[in-house]
This record gives C-alpha cells, sequence and structure tokens, in this order.
C-alpha cells in the first residue's frame, strides 16, 4: 500500500474500523521483529577504586573475578549501595548521617568505584544495532565493555545522557560485562553550614543542596553513582532519538461539547547506522489516522524529519487538576523499512493542550493561560523525590498524586536539584499537575548575596558553573529528554537567579528556540517577567509560621514563586526517624522570641511553631505536640491559599507553597513525610484549594465564594451555621447565592456575630454550599478562638459520639461511614489510618478522601481510602479525634 506514495512526501490515512482491525493484525506480526529494550537494574557489583589495581579492559572482561566485590544498587549511588549493604548506617535516623564520612574530608578516592554488570545480548543480525544507554553518570565516568573502551574521553556531567552503539563488541557467546569508572563531582564543596555549603559545589553541572541546606544535611557522598537507569536497547539499521511532538490548540476553549481542530506537529533524528543506505517510513498512528513521510537515509548518516502537520478533529483536550479532564493520545512513532520491518518504534502518549501567557494588567504579574482559558496557579515546590536518588515510578506516582489530592495544579521543580526525570512528568501528565521546571542553579550559591559562609566572591560564584558549554550541552540534552510531556509549562533559568550573561543568552535565544519554543521560559523564579510588586521589585516570601490575617490582608507578589510554613508531622511519623531519648517537647520562649530543640529535632532542621501550639494548651509530651501541631498545620495551609485565593485575579495570579515535600526525614515545610505519610498540612491544602469553596475571612468576618472553575454556578443555597462546643447550633444565614467561572465573590460579613459567639470559648462555624437537589458541594468547619486568640472552648470539649463502619469497594478500595449521633458536640477533627490489623502499623501509601474530618451533630460523612496495595491482607482502620478516643474498625466485605 505504501509504495504508490512518492519519496518526501506525508500522507495521512483514517482507517475504517474494519481496515483497524486488519492494521491491528499486521501490526502485531510486525512488532515482533521491532526494537527491544530493557533495563540493566540487577545484579550490579561495584568495589573502591583503592582495592582494583587493574585497568577497564581487564576488569570489563568476563573472565575477571568480581566474587569479592560488594552487591550494588544501580540506579544508585555509592552510598545507596553501602547502606543496602551494611556498611553505613541509615542516614534518614536520628544522627546517623553524621557517621557517615564526608567526602569533603576522606578525599575523593574513598567514593570513586567501579561498577561491573555482567550481562546475556547476542550478536544481532541483518543489520540490527545494539546500543549501551546510561540516562545519568554523577559526575565523571569511563566506560568497558568486554575489554573495550567506549568512551574516547572521559565523560563528565551529572545530566548528561551517554549512549554507545556497542554492536561490534558484542560477545560471540552471549556473555558480556559492561564496568564503569565513577568519578565523584569534580568540587565537592565545604558542607560547612551554609546553603550549599560553601558554595563550590556549584562549580559542577550538577545538583547543589548535596552540600547542605537549611531544609537537609549534607549527602556524604554528593550522589557520586550510576544514578539513573541504564538499558540496552535494540534496533534495526535505523533508530529514532529525540522525537519531538508540538500541540496546538488555537482560541478559546471550553472542557466540554464540540472542539475545533488542533494541530499535531512532530518530528524525530533518524540515524543510519549501517555502511548501506535505507529507504523506508517515518510514521505514527494517532487516533486511527497514520501520517508518514518516504525516506531514504544515506549510509552512517543523521537526519531530522519533519512530518506534515496533521489537524486532529474533535480533540479531546488535556486540562490542568481542577479545570478538565487530563486526556492523553497513544502515539505509535515508528521507523518502518522497504521490508515491511519496523526497524524502531516509540510510543508516546500526546496530551493535547496548548500554553500561552499574557500580562495581567490589574495585578501586574503574568498570567498563565491553558487552551485560551486563565488558570489560577495554586502550586507546592518540589525539591527531589529521595536525597539519595533512589527514584520509583510507584514513588513518583503517589508523591504526584498527592499533590493532585491537595487541589493544586501546578508543581514547580526547584533549581538546587535537578530536570527531573520523564516518570515524574508522566505522573504529572496523569493527575493534571503542571510543571514549573528550574534549571540548575540557585542564588545562595551563583552570588546573588554576600554570604561570609561562601569560599569565593560574589562575581566568581556569579560565573558558576566552570565549564558553561558542558552545561548548555547538558539543557540540551535535558530539554530534548522531557518536552513532549503536556505538563512541562515553564522553563526557568535557575532559583532566584539568572545563569551566567552568556547561558542566558544561549537558553533563552538559541536553545529554547530550536528546541522546545511553545513554552514559557523566565530567566529567573521570582523574576519581575512574572510578578512586580506593588511596591515595585520582585520576590518571594513570607516563609514560617503566620497569622491567618498574613495571608487574607497583607499584599504580597503577584505571583509568588514561594511562600511557606511549618510542618512537623504526627507522632507515628515522628517515631520513625526520632529515638525515644530525644522525644523532647520543645521549648518555646515567648519573651525572646527563640525556640529550645533537642539535637536530633534541629540536625532534622525543625523550626518553631512559636506560642500557636500553645494556643490549644501547653503540650504534654511530643505525642500531645505533635497532635496539636496538626491543628495548626490545617489552619495555616488552608488559611495561606485561602487568603491568597480570595484576591485571585484582583491582587494575584498564582502562589506556589515552599515546601511540599521532603527528600528526607526533615521537619518542615512537608504535606506528608518521607515515608509517604500524609500530615494535616495536605488536608488544609484540600479543602482550602477547592476548585468550588466557600470560605471565610478573618480579618473582617467576610463570607466569600472562590470559583476556579470553567462553569457558572448558579441558585447555590449558602448556608451559615455556629455550633458551641457543646454542639448547639445557630443559624446565621441562609441565602441563595450565584457565582461566574474564575471568580472571587463576596456576600456578607459576620464578623460582629461570629466574634460575640466566639468570645468566652471559641465556637466552630460552619459553611456549606449547597446545590438545588440540597447535596453538599463545599463544606468548610472552622474552629475560632475566643476574644484573647486561645481555644479555650476546645480544650474542655466533651466526648462525641462518634460511630463509624467501614467496608471493602473494590481489592484495593475501603469506604469509612463515620456518623454522629448527635446527642452531643461535633466529633471534632478525626484522623483516619488504614492499619494491618496485627501490628496496627499504617499502610503506606494510602490515600483518602478527606482526613482530619470533623463531624457535626447529626451528620454522617464518607471517606475512601484507595491503598493501591491489593496484597495486603488482615487490614482495619483506626479512627482518632480531638475528643474521639481511638476507635478499631475490622473492615467487612
Amino acid at each position: 500500500m505504501t509504495k504508490n506514495f512518492p519519496a518526501g512526501k506525508s500522507v495521512r490515512l483514517r482507517f475504517s474500523v474494519a481496515s483497524l482491525f486488519l492494521a491491528g493484525l499486521v501490526a502485531q506480526s510486525i512488532n515482533t521483529q521491532a526494537q527491544s529494550k530493557y533495563e540493566l537494574n540487577e545484579g550490579w557489583k561495584c568495589a573502591p577504586i583503592g582495592n582494583i589495581k587493574d585497568n577497564g579492559t581487564d576488569v570489563s572482561r568476563s573472565t575477571y573475578s568480581t566474587t569479592a566485590w560488594m552487591p550494588a544498587v544501580v540506579p544508585g549511588t555509592v552510598l545507596t549501595s553501602l547502606i543496602a549493604d551494611k556498611k553505613m548506617p541509615d542516614p534518614f535516623y536520628g544522627m546517623n548521617n553524621e557517621q557517615i564520612p564526608d567526602i569533603y574530608r576522606t578525599g575523593k578516592d574513598y567514593y570513586t568505584y567501579w561498577f561491573a554488570k555482567d550481562f546475556k545480548e547476542t550478536q544481532p543480525q541483518n543489520g540490527g544495532q545494539v546500543y549501551l544507554n546510561f540516562r545519568g553518570v554523577n559526575y565523571s565516568c569511563d566506560v568497558f565493555l568486554n575489554g573495550h573502551k567506549l568512551n574516547a574521553t572521559l565523560h563528565s556531567g551529572m545530566f548528561l545522557r551517554q549512549t554507545y552503539n556497542i554492536t561490534k563488541w558484542i560477545a560471540k557467546d552471549g556473555n558480556n560485562r559492561v564496568a564503569v569508572i565513577v568519578h565523584p563531582p569534580e568540587q565537592v564543596g565545604n558542607p560547612n553550614g551554609g546553603q550549599g555549603g560553601d558554595g563550590t559545589i556549584a562549580r559542577n553541572v550538577g545538583i547543589q543542596y548535596t552540600a547542605g541546606w537549611d531544609w537537609i544535611q549534607p549527602i556524604k557522598d554528593r550522589n557520586t553513582g550510576i544514578w539513573d537507569k541504564v538499558t540496552i536497547e535494540k534496533t534495526g539499521a535505523v533508530r529514532i532519538k529525540d522525537p519531538h511532538v508540538v500541540t496546538l490548540v488555537p482560541g478559546v476553549r471550553q472542557v466540554d461539547g464540540p472542539q475545533q481542530p488542533a494541530i499535531i506537529q512532530v518530528s524525530a533524528t533518524l540515524e543510519n547506522a549501517t555502511n548501506l543506505p535505507v529507504t523506508g517510513e517515518l510514521k505514527y498512528n494517532l487516533d486511527g489516522t497514520v501520517v508518514l513521510k518516504k525516506i531514504v537515509l544515506k549510509a552512517n548518516s543523521v537526519q531530522t524529519v519533519q512530518l506534515n502537520d496533521y489537524s486532529l478533529k474533535n480533540p479531546k483536550l488535556w486540562w490542568p487538576n481542577g479545570y478538565g479532564a487530563q486526556h492523553l493520545y497513544a502515539m505509535h512513532l515508528q521507523f518502518v523499512t522497504d521490508g515491511n520491518k519496523i526497524s524502531d518504534q516509540d510510543n508516546i502518549e500526546v496530551g493535547v493542550r496548548q500554553l500561552t501567557t499574557e500580562w495581567n494588567t490589574r495585578t501586574e504579574s503574568r498570567q498563565i493561560n491553558i487552551n485560551g482559558q486563565k488558570i489560577f496557579i495554586k502550586g507546592g515546590n518540589w525539591i527531589v523525590s529521595d536525597e539519595m536518588l533512589r527514584f520509583s515510578d510507584a514513588r513518583y506516582d503517589a508523591e504526584v498524586r498527592f499533590h493532585r489530592d491537595m487541589n493544586l495544579n501546578l508543581i514547580r521543580v526547584w533549581g538546587g536539584a535537578l530536570i527531573e526525570r520523564p516518570e515524574f512528568y508522566q505522573a504529572c501528565d496523569k493527575y493534571g499537575m503542571l510543571v514549573f521546571q528550574d534549571m540548575w542553579g540557585s542564588g545562595d550559591c551563583n552570588g546573588r548575596w554576600t554570604d561570609p559562609m561562601k569560599l569565593d566572591d560574589q562575581w566568581t560564584r556569579r560565573k558558576y558553573p566552570d565549564d558553561h558549554g558542558l552545561y548548555l550541552k547538558s539543557i540540551e540534552d535535558q530539554v530534548k529528554l522531557v518536552r513532549n510531556y503536556p505538563s512541562l509549562a515553564i522553563w526557568c533559568g535557575g532559583n532566584e537567579i539568572t545563569p551566567p550573561e552568556d547561558i542566558l543568552v544561549a537558553l533563552r535565544d538559541t536553545i529554547m528556540p530550536k528546541l522546545d519554543n511553545t513554552r514559557w521560559f523566565i530567566p529567573y523564579s521570582n523574576s519581575e517577567e512574572m510578578s512586580r510588586n506593588v511596591q515595585g521589585g520582585n520576590g518571594d516570601g513570607p516563609y514560617g509560621i503566620q497569622p491567618l490575617s498574613t495571608f487574607w490582608a497583607q499584599r504580597t507578589y503577584p505571583f509568588n514563586s514561594e511562600v511557606g510554613s511549618v510542618g512537623v508531622s504526627d507522632y507515628e511519623s515522628l517515631k520513625r526517624f526520632i529515638p525515644t531519648k530525644n522525644m523532647v517537647l520543645p521549648e518555646y520562649d515567648a519573651a525572646t522570641g527563640k525556640t529550645k530543640t533537642d539535637s536530633v529535632w534541629d540536625y532534622h532542621k525543625y523550626i518553631g511553631y512559636d506560642d500557636f501550639i500553645d494556643k490549644y494548651g501547653k503540650p504534654k509530651n511530643v505525642e500531645d505536640f505533635a497532635t496539636k501541631a496538626q491543628l495548626v498545620n490545617y489552619d495555616q495551609y488552608r488559611g495561606l491559599m485561602e487568603g491568597f485565593s480570595s484576591h485571585a485575579w484582583d491582587w494575584y495570579t498564582g502562589t506556589i507553597i515552599w515546601k511540599t515535600q521532603n527528600p528526607w526525614t526533615a521537619m518542615r515545610g512537608q504535606m506528608y513525610d518521607y515515608y509517604l505519610d500524609p500530615n494535616a498540612c495536605l488536608y488544609g491544602l484540600h479543602n482550602g484549594s477547592q476548585p468550588l469553596h466557600v470560605m471565610y475571612d478573618p480579618t473582617d468576618g467576610m463570607v466569600m465564594v472562590v470559583n476556579n472553575t470553567f462553569k457558572a454556578y448558579t441558585n447555590m443555597m449558602l448556608v451559615v451555621k455556629a455550633y458551641d462546643m457543646d454542639g448547639k447550633s445557630r443559624e446565621l444565614t441562609q441565602v441563595f447565592v450565584d457565582v461566574t467561572p474564575t471568580t472571587a465573590k463576596r456576600y456578607l460579613s459576620l464578623k460582629k456575630a461570629i466574634d460575640h459567639l466566639a468570645k468566652d470559648k471559641g465556637t466552630f462555624l460552619c459553611l456549606q454550599l449547597l446545590d438545588k437537589d440540597q447535596k453538599t458541594l463545599s463544606e468548610n468547619i472552622y474552629w475560632m478562638p475566643n476574644e484573647k486568640g486561645e481555644y479555650s472552648g476546645l480544650q474542655n470539649m466533651a466526648q462525641g459520639n462518634l460511630n463509624a463502619t467501614a467496608k471493602y469497594l473494590a481489592n484495593d478500595k475501603v469506604e469509612v461511614t463515620l456518623t454522629n449521633s448527635g446527642n452531643g458536640p461535633l466529633a471534632f477533627f478525626n484522623r483516619l489510618s488504614l492499619v494491618n490489623s496485627d501490628t496496627k502499623q499504617r499502610v503506606l501509601p494510602a490515600f483518602y478522601s478527606d482526613n482530619y474530618v470533623s463531624v457535626l451533630p447529626g451528620q454522617e460523612k464518607k471517606v475512601i481510602i484507595d491503598y493501591k496495595n491489593s496484597d495486603k491482607k488482615n487490614l482495619a482502620v483506626t479512627v482518632t479525634g480531638w475528643n474521639v478516643n481511638e476507635k478499631f474498625i475490622q473492615i467487612s466485605k
């Protein structure tokens, strides 16, 4: 069929249902000869350089004995392997990290290691090719295979992929060995307690936080190792490299209804690795249509091919979380030779969406539009999934899902870390998280400020890294790695600082226009290209614990890239990494404003709650402290997002929380702990970030509704009630309200009434939005302090009459029903936990449709728990509340 098309022409074929079935059969038969790829992720061994006196050509022969070598973790780091082999303690527990020798003091040879892996692979036939791929090695390496050195010069750079055609070096007997000697970063930095230590870690093209930061201790090997995937890839004569998919969605689109066409643009680089010319077709199948181009590739050549634009009729669009669905099309990109054999193929998930930005003259900040619609950014700052780079698809999925569950729509990947892995972007595509991706650099290390902790002066640090050519080459490579993901929205030159001028100019004027010209590029994270403060200048913050009025009444930066607060998890979480002897209450001194903390708490970067916890009564012990901290956590993050949302499109176009997760067992800035156990921060955000949300402004008593959707809501009933500590209710108002799309609307002030009711003991304030069928669209329960700002009533609440049942909805899903009989007070602030019924330990990760739930007198609430661990048996649910004793609930079938 394809022989009738002239060379160089792109053709679209629309299949009927019958022909699609036949095409599927043909594809099945073709695919048996297609490209294959597998990871080399087990069976590695490693040894320190001091133990190996032989060279790489010898070490890489399968006859060379590695019996005495240590098992290695690949992907992983030297430290990962040492910990796995119990030669180093778990650095996440207590003060164990101090027992691990730091590379700055040991010298780099201490963490310079050989890695070796034996694998089976036979010599290919009929022009087939075999490639060895490294997706990330830190920091430099030489690679050997079967007695041959593969790289002509030392490979350097943490963020530069390596690909070697090993076809001619494959062993005739199929027994192969790859050996890699990995050297640490050239500049390891002095971990002197500064941000990035003495700053010299930034002279490399690599991660900066490994020398320590204000939220993490130094990683003692600086992440030396084969830290990302190693794969063997088998193709025919022609290989597809770095495909590029662009989707154009003109106009202003709605989520529902028929859509005007979208334009799909596809290109790829083709490499013919043989000594003969190859004729074939580059083609893809999308939504039942084939687009193809006939190609003749010269011998030993590389050619970039652009296919004709394809107009996708009535597309299913990709939207950020909260605004619409995240539809992904399966695109099958192939190079098929004249002999109807697939030489190579790449399966790409395509999200059809277009991002644009414009300057909002009212807010004096940039606004982000997706498919022509403005998106109010509710984001979280992300560091990295694990400080020792132990990444996994499952962990990425869980962490990004937590961000979806917070009702956020953007994740900013901070510049002191890395350009995230493709699996992270896949999770963001799935859950509707836009990604604001910093490049490698931070004002702390790169000279934005004078800093006595730094070795070099500002002028020297502004020139970091040492090798600008390597930096730019690495950026080009990483852009090609992740540019096809629809979630990727923003490229940023660095955290709070631009890269050096020559790098910035190359990024802005050459690399991005050439490689990825449909995304927003900003020079640095809090740039005036994002926003201008009303008083002039730009920036971020505030940080740390805040009175709620700060978020509502104090105007900050119109597109704020960092604003953050506390994040201590509950007692179950603290027990995972704090020894019993160090379970010591922090002591806050109101006179000095300082907090005295235990050494382990300090080591794990605890920041104080000041007197916010004491307002609930002086904590009796650490368990009581952690329980009361959750009340503060919930209130802080609900108030933060409500305050910013209340001024959406007036003061702000978005805000990004600093920060939502930790790559180790830190005690600040996290919505869930390292072990994937959520705390109340997550559910405060889940509430305060609802797309349609009713809320109360504590500064002026205004009841408001924010609508961060494209849908208008009409004839809703707004019901406002107050409940005293005994559960008696008082209706304050009941009125029909409307709200237009993407709007924050103020209705009425109840400040006098609330202040009067709360004067002595505080009060509960319940806001509800009901639809015409009296179904709850949004509910928000506040606990208001007394006139002294204390929660005296909460401290003396009677026990709540809460009943709870649980049943399985599926193998990995449980429904919990909470019922308050109505003969007493609210059942306040109940933490649900899915646990192993034998050990009483929480099942992690587990995802709750809501948590830290308050149940009104006479009310019933349901919570769905999805735990993605269908192999786990003997499960139960525990419920523990402020005024509810712990309940242990068996799960019925």
